[in-house]
């Protein structure tokens, strides 16, 4: 278990990030549209984890990510979520977001796989704001969970470890 806070009060998660240095673990999320979204094997993916897309901070880190990744080469960018993916979908279309991919967790164990999920405080069940980098080869090349989750996450600290 790992330990973040919400508006100053400390909440836990149900695990740990992945280790760097360790594989990614696998995931099949639920794109806007419905459709599969993983790991893509060869290319390299930033998983942008929170609560949900309808706060202000996690939208803010949704579209910085979404500026982010259209200078990033042979990397994806991919949001996670518990929102439904129609949620996603509207707020993706609604702010031009189409740099990134929206992936929902609605009906997977990402949260628990990847060690996100909070088992306590108000956003019990929703995801705590992290951020873990995968390289080409599937190894976690860099992990955050952020302190507070009403803070963004260290953008700069993300792309830097896709160099």
């Amino acid at each position: 278990m790992a330990t973040t806070s919400l508006g100053g009060n400390p909440v836990t998660t149900i695990g740990e990030l992945p280790a760097v240095g360790s594989a990614a673990p696998a995931f099949d999320l639920v794109g806007s549209d419905f459709s599969s979204v993983t790991l893509t094997p060869g290319t390299r993916t930033v998983l942008n984890i929170f609560p949900s897309v309808d706060t202000g901070v996690c939208a803010a880190s949704v579209k910085k990510f979404n500026e982010l990744a259209a200078g990033l080469e042979n990397t994806t960018v991919v949001n996670v979520s518990a929102d439904l993916p129609f949620a996603q979908a509207r707020f993706c279309g609604a702010e031009g977001i189409e740099n990134v991919v929206a992936a929902s967790a609605f009906r997977s164990s990402f949260g628990d796989d990847y060690g996100v999920r909070l088992v306590d405080g108000k956003f019990e069940g929703l995801f705590a704001r992290s951020v873990v980098v995968v390289d080409a080869d599937g190894t976690v090349v860099h992990s955050q969970l952020v302190p507070e989750i009403a803070t963004e996450p260290d953008y700069d600290a993300a792309v830097a470890a896709l160099s």
